[in-house]
């Protein structure tokens, strides 16, 4: 079994930051890919930042230059800073873990909410 446990989410107004964080355990964890979703009301959730193991980065267009992934290999955590934050990055922010070649290896946290007030 896989957990992931998310944290670090919360209110704050706009121009604020936050910085979560998400722990994954688990007797095997054979991820390639660490990342972070997100899930305003009423849409669908979307691709937030990703990092490989090889430390290969991606990010949505919309928080390019104000969101950064990072993770800590040794704890199995990886973060997310999000600086300059907007109304419209209001939602539930997801923690995955997947494996890209295993399909069956893909694992989400129980989510974390992020509130902007404008």
């Amino acid at each position: 079994q896989v957990q992931l446990r998310e944290s670090g989410g919360g209110l704050v107004q706009a121009g604020g930051s936050l910085r979560l964080s998400c722990a994954a355990s688990g007797r095997i964890l054979m991820y390639d890919t660490l990342g972070w979703y997100r899930q305003a009301p009423g849409k669908q959730r979307e691709l937030v930042a990703t990092m490989t193991n090889g430390g290969r980065t991606n990010y949505a267009d919309s928080v390019k230059s104000r969101f950064t992934i990072s993770r800590d290999k040794e704890k199995n955590t990886v973060y997310l800073q999000a600086d300059s934050l907007q109304p419209e990055d209001t939602g539930v922010y997801y923690c995955n873990a997947r494996h890209s070649s295993v399909s069956f290896w893909n694992y989400w946290g129980q989510g974390t909410q992020v509130t902007v007030s404008s």
